[in-house]
């Protein structure tokens, strides 16, 4: 895929509460840029909901319907239907929600929405916890990352969301890092242009629930990509695998080195994990020969 440049139109606003150096913002940002300004927004109980703040003060220059954490693709569904009812078939609803609201508790409206292939543009933020209420671990956060509910680290693998999606047929589905903002950009406008349900999950290291130095947001990021923790792919259909970054580096110890979440690990978990990254990158390189 070709990288597009977003042009700044104005549609998020400085003035947020984000932490400073958060990736998510600046995510934001891009996307909603890309979007336009004939959107409409819904927008689960998260980080994101946080930074983007209640009506009249909001940061975003596109309105935004604030709903409960496990029903924000049925709301996502419900303005679509009401747009459609005006025959405002052009405009972009666009659902924003986190991981602990998509991999977990908005799971069953996410899947539902899929089945019925709705017309909506849903991203996650998935900054792999649930960042926003203390840290605790969500079924994105990866095994043996400590968080505030795993202070000795995950027992359990993080959910393959992408190949639950995968397995609904849905039209588009791709992941997307702040380190490639052109990779990002480029696949919002690609989702805009299809008709039926598009998801979109975006890698959000999170500073102080994966222990980062503030500047280290965006670094981390593209460590992810290069190793292969983060792929960047693209889902068409359910069945055209696109891999849109190859792998620089196999060694994984660079990403985990800067995050505190990984400190405890010992050389065993550590050879495992390197492990399960290699054999998912190789049945990747598999589905998209």
């Amino acid at each position: 895929m070709k990288d597009t440049a977003y042009t700044d139109q104005g549609l998020f606003c400085p003035g947020h509460v984000a932490c400073a150096g958060c990736a998510e913002a600046l995510s934001m940002r891009i996307i909603l840029n890309t979007v336009g300004e004939n959107a409409i927004g819904v927008v689960a109980p998260s980080c994101t909901a946080v930074i983007l703040g209640g009506h009249p003060m909001s940061s975003a220059r596109i309105p935004f319907l604030h709903g409960t954490l496990e029903s924000a693709a049925a709301s996502a569904t419900g303005v679509r239907r009401a747009l459609a009812a005006q025959g405002r078939d052009d405009t972009t609803v666009l659902c924003l929600a986190g991981d602990g609201g998509t991999y977990d508790i908005g799971l069953q409206a996410l899947s539902s929405a899929a089945e019925r292939n709705e017309d909506i543009l849903y991203v996650c933020f998935d900054n792999e916890g649930y960042m926003n209420t203390g840290g605790q671990k969500s079924s994105s956060t990866p095994a043996g990352a400590a968080t505030g509910s795993t202070p000795l680290g995950k027992t359990t693998r993080k959910k393959n969301l992408i190949e639950i999606l995968a397995a609904h047929r849905i039209p588009y589905i791709a992941t997307a890092s702040p380190s490639h903002p052109g990779d990002m950009a480029a696949k919002v406008q690609k989702a805009m242009a299809i008709r039926g349900m598009k998801v979109l999950i975006v890698l959000i290291p999170c500073l102080p629930g994966w222990g980062l130095a503030d500047d280290a947001a965006i670094r981390t990021a593209r460590l992810a990509v290069n190793c292969g923790l983060f792929p960047l792919i693209e889902i068409e259909n359910g069945e055209r695998w696109t891999l849109n970054a190859g792998r620089t580096e196999t060694d994984i110890t660079p990403c985990l080195h800067g995050q505190k979440r990984y400190r405890h690990l010992d050389a065993a978990t550590r050879a495992a994990l390197q492990d399960e990254v290699d054999a998912s990158w190789a049945r990747l390189k598999a589905r998209a020969g």
